[in-house]
């Protein structure tokens, strides 16, 4: 799906995006466009991706105008623009609400008028039961995915969403903040010692995304089946393998519980009751289709089967063991030497 395209990357200087450059390459699209409105940041990409089919565009994605100029000709849009951290949206609402849904109005009403076959969003799994605003935008933004499919009046026009949890190293995570502390000899802070959070890797979500665009028949929302963390363990496993790196004992490292922070859930969830209710399934993926109305219907994605049984929430899924924690961090290059 990807190979011969032109392909659109919104917010390719954030942790997401830069991930997901080198892998949408390896499938050897036309063109990738790479939309960011951080100079800086899209200049260290140019210099890293040496490539003729790379584009560097700064712009933002709330100038409608510039977005219109950059979708002109693309067959794929994946959208990662976003303002992601919690605590910045919560402090910074009306700018969420500019970027995280004025700002998706913009792609999903440019790819109508254009020639744009496809469209993924990027969502979060605390747009499941929203306990702050971060989740509220990514909710709303799945909403404004779905009903574009009936609103474009193009057949050939398909919107789906991927929602997923915390993603090994990247900015939202708390492992580089736990690096950070470990380097500098502690304590490790952590909010609640209940806390369990899903976790994937760069490769997991390029899957996802990858899966989603073959896959969407339009307006669903694609969840990777995600393994869970608790991140008291997290923090003990980090300590016990980054510490002696820094010269430290890992017994002289402490874990400060400081209090959950304003909007932050004790256990994420990637799903609701409801939506559990239209769930479909492969291997890999969970596909919950949108509400039926009385004027609208949703077909489940090709080579996807109802659920039988699904695990919703961090709290009630399998948690990785330490050992297993270790392994996944020293995989993803946690802690290694810079």
């Amino acid at each position: 799906m990807i190979s011969a395209q032109n392909v659109l990357l919104t917010g390719g200087a954030g942790s997401i995006g830069r991930s997901l450059i080198p892998r949408l390459l390896d499938r050897n699209p036309s063109v990738l466009r790479i939309l960011d409105n951080n100079e800086p940041g899209l200049a260290r990409l140019k210099s890293q991706f040496d490539d003729d089919r790379c584009r560097f565009l700064a712009g933002d994605i709330r100038d409608k105008e510039r977005l219109e100029r950059a979708i002109e000709d693309i067959d794929i849009v994946i959208h990662t623009a976003a303002m992601k951290h919690v605590d910045v949206c919560e402090y910074n609402p009306f700018e969420a609400v500019k970027t995280n849904t004025l700002g998706l109005q913009n792609v999903v009403d440019a790819a109508i008028d254009s020639s744009v076959e496809r469209v993924l969003f990027t969502s979060s799994d605390k747009a499941v039961s929203p306990a702050n605003t971060m989740g509220t935008t990514k909710l709303l933004g799945e909403k404004l995915i779905t009903a574009g499919n009936k609103h474009s009046g193009r057949s050939d026009l398909r919107l789906g969403s991927v929602r997923f949890g915390n993603v090994i190293n990247s900015s939202q995570s708390v492992i580089p903040l736990f690096t950070e502390q470990i380097r500098e000899g502690g304590p490790v802070t952590l909010t609640d010692e209940r806390m369990t959070r899903f976790f994937l890797t760069y490769d997991d979500v390029f899957d996802l995304v990858q899966q989603a665009i073959e896959r969407m028949r339009g307006g669903e929302v694609f969840v990777y089946k995600m393994p869970a963390i608790r991140i008291e363990d997290l923090a003990e496993a980090m300590i016990e393998t980054i510490a002696p790196k820094y010269n430290y004992d890992p017994t002289d490292i402490d874990i400060k519980l400081i209090g959950r922070r304003p909007g932050e859930t004790f256990h994420e969830e990637i799903m609701s009751d409801r939506e559990a209710t239209r769930v479909y399934e492969n291997d890999s993926l969970y596909s919950i289709l949108p509400e039926t109305t009385e004027y609208l219907s949703y077909d489940s994605p090709k080579g996807f089967d109802e659920a039988n049984s699904i695990v919703r929430s961090s709290e009630n899924a399998e948690k990785l063991t330490k050992e297993e924690i270790v392994t996944l961090l020293e995989r993803n290059g946690v802690g290694g030497d810079e």
